[in-house]
């Protein structure tokens, strides 16, 4: 991550990660329950990387500098940065970008312009990445709205053999009709 918006990239490392669920774990607020019925928002995969790249970066103290987007953008050409849209009627109303690794997803950031529809993205990208063989979802920093979908975090020596396994095997995501594969990540 940058030191601020124009600030050099440096290499951080939690002594926690956080991880949503995959499984029965993941909980869906009820009052979310309602947005997600009405279909209020529709999803894309990759249609407006950069808009999302950009939308995660506007903010006061941002992290994501133009030298990071560029960083994303290289990822993006080699198959593994991905952006999850949001879209209703006014255009893209949130999104996040992610990092897929074999069968780990890491959500790198949100944003939203809408209420509501960066939280739609989080509950469908579940469900996509359950669906595709998906075995973790990276949220890397516990917070109290990741714990309300119930996120959990652990230590390095839990989190490092999940890790190992899930990057070690392809996995396939699929969002509004377009689909990605995932090939397994061997570090060289």
């Amino acid at each position: 991550m940058a030191d601020g918006a124009e600030g050099d990239l440096g290499l951080y490392r939690s002594r926690r990660r956080a991880w949503l669920p995959l499984d029965d774990g993941f909980h869906v607020p009820r009052s979310l329950g309602r947005v997600l019925r009405s279909d209020r928002f529709e999803l894309r995969l990759n249609t407006a990387f950069e808009a999302v790249v950009a939308g995660c970066a506007d903010r006061p103290d941002t992290w994501i500098s133009p030298q990071l987007a560029a960083v994303y953008s290289a990822l993006r050409a080699a198959g593994r940065a991905h952006s999850i849209e949001a879209w209703d009627t006014d255009g893209l109303a949130g999104g996040q970008l992610g990092v897929s690794l074999g069968a780990c997803w890491i959500g790198e950031s949100m944003f939203h312009r809408r209420s509501h529809a960066s939280n739609v993205v989080l509950v469908q990208l579940q469900r996509a990445l359950r669906a595709g063989g998906y075995a973790l979802y990276d949220v890397q920093i516990l917070n109290p709205h990741l714990q309300r979908f119930g996120a959990r975090d652990c230590d390095d020596a839990a989190w490092m053999p999940q890790l190992r396994r899930a990057v070690a095997r392809p996995a396939q995501l699929t969002i509004g009709g377009a689909s990605v594969t995932s090939e397994p990540w061997v570090a060289g």
